[in-house]
């Protein structure tokens, strides 16, 4: 059976930060963290926190800059490293040394660094449809194709990309669910969008500032992207078990992002899900609950 969802929960870091979280399940079982991405909020995982509420105290936090979390008015608190730390603090506040960690999109971008920078904290890595940093900055340089798919960030980085995402009642907001999916979201309905609008009405600056902070996007005119950064590979081991679920029909993040993985990650298993889109979490999660839950045994 099922556990209940605690919501408007809040820690402040020994760094200032202040997160909310949602959990489900009991302090002292072994903490499962769920991280989402852009444009969400913890609600990402209101399917996942019930079911491994049962034998773990799941906990999904909202990022700094999102919903209910603190949004730092710098730019530069939206760098991955003030994330990593926040996860760290959050992780240890919550009365524990280590985690499993399961991450989606930007939240999976910031856990790929945690695993490579503090690998005796992540018990087992679970990333959805989120690159690996080295692979997605090579793809940035050298695959038109990955170039293209991602002009969405150099938009986002623009100066007022949050005024245009709340115009006409988050209109293009309700677009990256519907149009980067297999047309109409059918998970995205009346109480969902709800929901998100909430979560969106709060302010989009944060979610955004993440893009803006991040040199990983197309090169412009303007700003070389990853043209200006000088990174060895062997920076980018991830010396924790990863197991990664990919929607394939992902069209900000294709597939090929996949190759060569396997190069950084030596305890690594792949599960590819044909018809999943960038959302397979929302469109299939009894099945993403079980991939879970076959990871968590091995």
């Amino acid at each position: 059976m099922s556990v209940s969802i605690q919501q408007n929960q809040f820690a402040v870091l020994d760094n200032g930060t202040r997160l909310h979280y949602a959990s489900a399940g009991d302090v002292g079982k072994p903490l499962i963290l769920f991280v989402h991405g852009f444009p969400e909020f913890w609600g990402e995982w209101s399917a996942q926190l019930p079911e491994f509420g049962q034998d773990h105290f799941a906990v999904a936090p909202d990022l700094r800059g999102f919903n209910l979390s603190d949004m730092p008015a710098e730019l530069g608190a939206y760098k991955a490293r003030h994330i990593v730390d926040d996860l760290r603090l959050l992780i240890q506040q919550l009365g524990y040394q280590k985690a499993v960690v399961v991450a989606h999109d930007w939240g999976g971008a910031v856990c790929w660094n945690m695993a490579i920078a503090l690998p005796e904290m992540i018990e087992k890595l679970i990333i959805i449809n989120s690159p690996h940093p080295y692979l997605f900055m090579q793809a940035l340089l050298n695959d038109p194709a990955q170039r293209a798919a991602s002009e969405y960030m150099n938009w986002l980085r623009q100066p007022g990309s949050e005024e245009a995402l709340g115009k006409n009642d988050f209109a293009l907001m309700d677009g990256f669910f519907n149009g980067m999916g297999q047309g109409e979201a059918h998970w995205f309905d009346a109480d969902t969008r709800a929901a998100y609008h909430a979560c969106w009405a709060r302010g989009l600056s944060g979610g955004v500032n993440y893009y803006r902070a991040s040199p990983l996007h197309p090169p412009t005119a303007n700003h070389q992207g990853p043209q200006q950064l000088a990174l060895n590979p062997d920076d980018f081991r991830v010396r924790v078990p990863t197991r990664v679920i990919w929607g394939e029909n992902d069209k900000a993040l294709p597939k090929s992002l996949l190759n060569g993985m396997e190069d950084f990650v030596p305890d690594l298993r792949i599960t590819r899900i044909a018809e999943g889109s960038h959302w397979v979490i929302h469109e299939q999660p009894e099945r993403i609950n079980g991939l879970i839950r076959q990871y968590l045994s091995e």
